[in-house]
This record gives C-alpha cells, structure tokens and sequence, in this order.
C-alpha cells in the first residue's frame, strides 16, 4: 500500500470520527433547542463528515489500482480530499456561531471563486482516481 492510498484511508478516518463528533454536537443542539432541532450547519457537517468518510474509502480502493506516480497519486487525492476537509470545518465553524442562513447569501471568495476550485479539484481527482481505476482494470 503506498503513501497515498494510506493518507486516504487516514482521512477516510479522520472524516468518520469527525462526524462522530458532529453526531455528538447534534444531539447537545436538539437536546437544547426548544423545537428539537440541532443547529442547522452542524446537521449538515454531521452528514458530510460521515459521507465524505465514505467517499474517501471509495477513494483509496480506486487508488490502489492507479497507474499514475506517487507523486501524481498524491495530487489527485489531496485535492479532494483537501476540500473535503475545508467543507465540513466551514460546515462546523457556521454551525458553532449558530448561522441560519445559507453561506451562498454572501458573494465573497469562498461563495465564488472557492466553489468553482472546490469543483474542479474534487470532480478532477476523482476523475483522474476513476480514470486509472478503469484503464488497469477494465480497459487492459
């Protein structure tokens, strides 16, 4: 197993037990709120960090069939996992100071020109980590 398949899985990890704690700050949330409800962006970071656990998993078994070079490899999934992890902490940060509405209500660098770097490096590493996963075993 290389180093990028292991940083992967780490982060598959890291993302899970993130969300575990975001699990944790929910439930504080619901058991404070009089409507029962946790705070609307720690919701959402509870279920990213699990998903993105999930998608990080998915990662490193694709990964670990690439074709490309360590370095490369390490490009590929840094990016997205990079932004993964740069999602759940805003998710997180929004959710503590308690915000209500949605981060997209304000055009700034974030809501702009950091989706459209979000996009690009989450849909083109996964695409690359695809990519090498079908040409050494489907195509060849």
């Amino acid at each position: 197993m290389n180093l990028a398949v292991k940083i992967t899985l780490l982060a598959a990890g890291v993302f899970l037990f993130v969300g575990m704690i975001a699990g944790v700050l929910k439930y504080a949330g619901m058991m404070r709120s009089q409507q029962h409800k946790a705070p609307v962006y720690i919701d959402i970071a509870h279920r990213a960090a699990l998903l993105y656990s999930f998608a990080a998993l998915v990662m490193a078994a694709l990964l670990y069939f690439s074709p490309y070079s360590l370095e490369f490899q390490l490009w590929i999934t840094g990016a997205p996992l990079f932004f993964f992890a740069l999602s759940i902490a805003q998710y997180l940060k929004l959710g503590i100071q308690n915000r209500e509405t949605t981060q997209f209500r304000e055009r700034n660098f974030n809501t702009t020109w950091g989706m459209l770097l979000l996009v690009v490096g989450e849909i083109g590493g996964m695409g690359f980590i695809l990519w090498g996963f079908i040409t050494t075993q489907i195509i060849a």
